[in-house]
């Protein structure tokens, strides 16, 4: 009864510890984030910043913003393909990102036959061109995920959740150096789009380029929504999401829902691909690695298995990184800040589980998963 007692004593001091210290660091953060904010406001009234330099202008600012909501869209299309197998099957998809690599691969091989056909310049023969290659991307991506879950995942789907998560692993690394065998090493570049795509439109002088990213994004977001919560197919996938033996009673296929889920999710990443494509133009067979990486960090800012969530994490992050490093490490006269914002993306995501462990917008899992 004494070694009990003791027991329980021991783990309430451990407790207590951990709390404290995790309240130190939430405290120390908010600090952080505060005072390169003052300073940042400082530099604007003085109009010179603590080093020395200019400081940011307004057009800069809005630059960056909208550098980061563009590049935070693929990230968040690429977040709902992790978010709704995890949401399915309670495991993370870690060859996903190689998914997204595939479309990025297939749009630079696609797009640089249109462009020696001539369909790569101009405006309407741009558009279909647009329109074919993200037409591959999205097959060769739903191909790929689909491939991926009856050859890797299904006959692993009782096994213990360690089990998938290290063969989601291994296909990530079989996948990288497929590719690598194939179109070796070097970063292969996508033709540059017309140039009226590189010209600023609307009074926020955005490039023609983002605007597009911008709104295919919306588009595919909107359009997943209304698949998921309009259509039978969508709500099987809600219902094998909420409790597989149940939703099996019920009539519903489980087997083809789940493959229905990894296709949705294939053809979100495609889609992301031929973004990544259009902003950077550059595509490897490691293209993958760290977009990916990053995606699955917005699913869990916003919430692993909420779709919603999934995206509104992307855009976080990508704001986050693309605003962060110079309105607030900058001022604090932080060198190579333009290098940080990969540390800065995954501060972010400490940030938010510690305020929040279950995400932004809270969590979507499947009964059996609840704590």
């Amino acid at each position: 009864m004494i070694a009990v007692k003791r027991s329980k004593q021991s783990v309430l001091r451990t407790n207590n510890s951990v709390d404290l210290f995790l309240t130190v660091i939430r405290v120390v953060s908010l600090i952080v984030i505060a005072l390169g904010l003052l300073l940042f406001f400082i530099e604007q009234i003085r109009g010179t910043a603590l080093n020395g330099d200019a400081p940011l202008t307004g057009g800069a600012i809005r630059g960056l913003f909208v550098t980061g909501v563009s590049q935070g869209a693929m990230y968040g299309l690429i977040a709902l393909g992790y978010s709704m197998v995890y949401g399915v099957l309670g495991f993370i998809n870690f060859a996903h990102g190689e998914v997204f690599m595939a479309g990025a691969m297939s749009a630079w091989i696609t797009s640089n036959i249109l462009f020696d056909n001539g369909m790569w310049e101009g405006g309407f023969s741009f558009i279909i061109a647009l329109l074919i290659v993200l037409l591959v991307a999205i097959v060769v991506s739903t191909l790929a995920t689909i491939l991926i879950e009856r050859i890797a995942y299904r006959p692993r789907r009782e096994s213990p959740r360690l089990i998938p998560l290290i063969t989601s692993i291994v296909v990530s690394f079989f996948m990288q150096n497929a590719v690598l065998g194939l179109f070796g090493p070097a970063s292969k570049t996508l033709p540059a789009p017309p140039s009226w795509m590189s010209d600023s439109y609307t009074f926020l002088e955005i490039e023609g380029t983002k605007i597009l990213v911008m709104v295919i994004a919306a588009i595919s977001m909107a359009g997943l929504w209304v698949f998921v919560e309009r259509t039978k197919t969508g709500k099987a996938m809600r219902a094998v999401a909420e409790d597989k033996e149940i939703a099996a009673l019920m009539g519903i296929d489980v087997n083809r829902t789940i493959v229905t889920t990894f296709a949705v999710g294939g053809a979100m990443a495609g889609v992301a691909g031929v973004l990544w494509g259009l902003l950077f133009r550059g595509v490897s067979s490691q293209t993958g690695f760290l977009p990916g990486i990053k995606a699955f960090t917005a699913a869990v800012i916003g919430g692993v298995g909420n779709l919603g969530g999934s995206m509104a994490g992307g855009l976080i992050l990508g704001v986050a990184e693309s605003v962060g490093p110079l309105l607030i490490l900058k001022p604090m006269t932080i060198p190579a800040v333009s290098q940080l914002k990969d540390a800065v993306a995954f501060a972010v995501l400490v940030l938010v589980l510690l305020f929040k462990p279950t995400g932004l917008f809270g969590e979507r899992l499947a009964s059996e998963d609840r704590a």
